[in-house]
């Protein structure tokens, strides 16, 4: 359907009109059994949301630009993206006002092409016997040496435990010290009994094939939130596989998902435990910026030992067994039963999740923003001048924030991230600067991946017609530091810096995103607290890595070779953030980018 605004026209399919405006994006389609029967439809054969399946029909029947004005010379790569009037976005207020659609008629010529998938762009996912001969994610395979490397990595090279994902296509030296999910799922790693998947978006078949030849028949547990036609696909892709079990989480409130990632798998040796923010699909391994927090192994304790042993100082033994009581379903009470058996006394990371519900009294302080704070207030040191230390924000995709800043992100999230101590000190109208960094569409047309990386940033134009006050806080992606300019987000991180970018009084990974779905949204005058989605995320605190300090410094080189490396946080992008140029926009998956070339040669049109 064509619409017209103040800032162009473009075209959105109905199904995109009524967005919910509390969710992140992130919603599952719906899509028949019929339709999404094996080769009927060039979408992928897993569920996931309406922007990974406009960026599977665009990989499939890509849009090649042609364009007589550009030169040929140029690697699109490099080309500079020419001015947006006209194209159907403008967004920043410096901008001027498009001129008349007539005078900006497109000189492109639109060419829809069979595509003659280049190895590293898989897009056949219904021939599962060519899926491996053409994924280079389905190659990985490391050499002895990588995995001695990986080895003495995962056991004392990385005091944080906090790992980036291996992404193709950039220089070697900058995958040292990343993983695969092959390598986490490696007999390395310890000799696997059975192990737990909690995701959103999976791909059965690709994600048996991570494990070992040996593990592959081993129990499996598949925690999912899909209902009706997209639960019965994901029952389906599992069907040639006997030892795979589904947990389906309970999604009560509207527009809900379960958006949590995390692994548990059980050992001979031991127990282990890795919240991360990747899909178990083959995309999303292969050339996106992703984070992991790897636990250590977790050794059985002995026979007859307390209720109380084998916790941490922060409390993650507990913490862990109260998420997965939450969901309260049958099928995790054997997990529950493990991780009470063994000792997690090692860890040195705070738990902080999401459930769905409407909390109120105490229960309000053990989910979403409101645990942030209540965790801030209790471990975090008060800073001198704290209002002068700024915050910054990653994520991937930005639910409704109200119409200004006062409804949610300058109020009571921002609440939340500025406590420390035992300051009751409140900030208004955004008196502690906010970075929030989200991809521009010069990040994605030039990423590795092309437009179609912009499948996994589904920030609507609904939604964001209706908070442009919020684009003046976005930054640009840039991530020089660890090689992944190219390599788009889909890892999200929240933390406190020093005005001077060289210190960080507290750094989060976690699933979720820039959302009152993911977060949790304030309601009856504040007395509850309302979560819709599911959400895991790992709290780094100073003072839980011995640093009296209250500060971890900003590791500005890769694992630096020092004493005091433990002191250094390896932050995965630049600081500090660049804010977006006036020419800059936000990535908006369903309108169409059609007046520049991707890395690809192809134009964006998601319909």
């Amino acid at each position: 359907m064509l619409q017209e605004g103040a800032h162009g026209k473009w075209t959105v399919s109905s199904s995109d009109e009524s967005a919910e405006e509390n969710s992140d994006g992130e919603k599952p389609c719906t899509s028949s059994l019929s339709d999404a029967a094996c080769c009927r439809t060039s979408g992928p054969q897993y569920p996931c949301s309406e922007a990974r399946k406009a960026a599977h029909k665009r990989k499939a029947s890509p849009l090649k630009f042609t364009d007589q004005s550009l030169s040929t010379e140029t690697p699109p790569a490099v080309k500079q993206r020419p001015s947006q009037e006209g194209s159907g976005w403008c967004l920043s207020s410096s901008d001027e006002e498009p001129e008349d659609e007539q005078k900006h008629a497109h000189k492109e010529t639109v060419k829809e092409e069979k595509y003659d998938a280049p190895k590293e762009h898989p897009l056949n996912l219904c021939k599962d016997d060519k899926l491996s001969k053409n994924l280079k994610e389905e190659e990985y395979n490391e050499t002895r040496s990588e995995a001695q490397d990986i080895w003495d990595l995962v056991n004392g090279g990385n005091s944080f435990r906090f790992f980036l994902t291996k992404v193709s296509g950039i220089e070697k030296s900058y995958n040292s010290g990343a993983l695969h999910i092959k390598d986490i799922l490696s007999p390395l790693f310890g000799t696997l009994i059975s192990s737990a998947q909690f995701n959103y978006c999976i791909d059965v078949g690709w994600l048996v094939r991570q494990y070992p030849q040996e593990f592959r028949k081993k129990p499996l547990l598949i925690v999912h939130g899909e209902k009706r036609e997209s639960k019965a696909e994901l029952m389906t892709q599992a069907l040639p596989y006997e030892n795979i079990s589904f947990c389906q989480a309970k999604l009560d409130i509207a527009f809900g998902t379960h958006h949590t990632k995390m692994m548990l798998l059980l050992y001979e040796e031991g127990l282990r435990v890795v919240i991360h923010t990747s899909n178990l699909i083959a995309e999303d391994w292969h050339q996106k910026t992703q984070g992991i927090w790897l636990s250590p192994l977790y050794p059985r304790l002995p026979k007859g030992a307390s209720s109380s042993a084998g916790e941490s100082a922060t409390n993650f033994k507990s913490d862990l067994i109260s998420y997965l009581t939450a969901y309260n379903s049958p099928a995790l009470k054997e997990w529950i039963n493990l991780i009470q058996e063994h000792d997690l006394s090692e860890t040195r990371v705070y738990l902080l999740g999401s459930t769905p519900g409407r909390y109120q009294g105490s229960d309000k302080e053990k989910w979403g923003h409101l645990r942030l704070r209540k965790l801030l207030k209790e471990h975090a040191l008060s800073i001198p001048a704290q209002e002068s230390w700024p915050l910054v924000g990653q994520f991937s995709s930005i639910g409704s924030m109200g119409a200004d800043g006062s409804k949610w992100l300058c109020s009571e999230f921002q609440e939340s991230l500025v406590a420390a101590g035992s300051s009751v000190t409140t900030f208004r109208k955004c008196d502690v600067p906010i970075h929030l960094v989200y991809p521009t569409v010069n990040n994605v047309r030039q990423s590795l991946e092309g437009y179609p990386a912009g499948g996994s940033l589904p920030y609507s134009i609904q939604t964001a017609q209706k908070q442009l006050w919020l684009h003046s806080y976005f930054h640009k992606w840039s991530a020089e530091v660890t090689g992944r300019t190219h390599a788009i987000p889909h890892i999200k991180t929240y933390m406190r810096l020093s005005p001077d970018f060289e210190k960080i009084a507290w750094f989060l990974v976690t699933s979720a995103n820039l959302s009152k779905a993911a977060w949790g949204a304030l309601e009856k005058n504040g007395s509850q607290l309302m979560i819709r989605s599911y959400e895991l995320g790992v709290l780094f605190l100073p003072s839980a890595f011995g640093l009296d300090k209250g500060y971890f410094h900003v590791g500005r080189e890769k694992l630096p070779e020092r004493k005091d490396s433990a002191t250094y946080f390896p932050v995965p992008y630049d600081l500090p953030p660049k804010q977006y140029g006036s020419k800059d926009q936000p990535w908006i998956w369903n309108i169409p980018y059609t007046d520049a070339p991707d890395t690809h040669g192809n134009m964006w049109v998601p319909s």
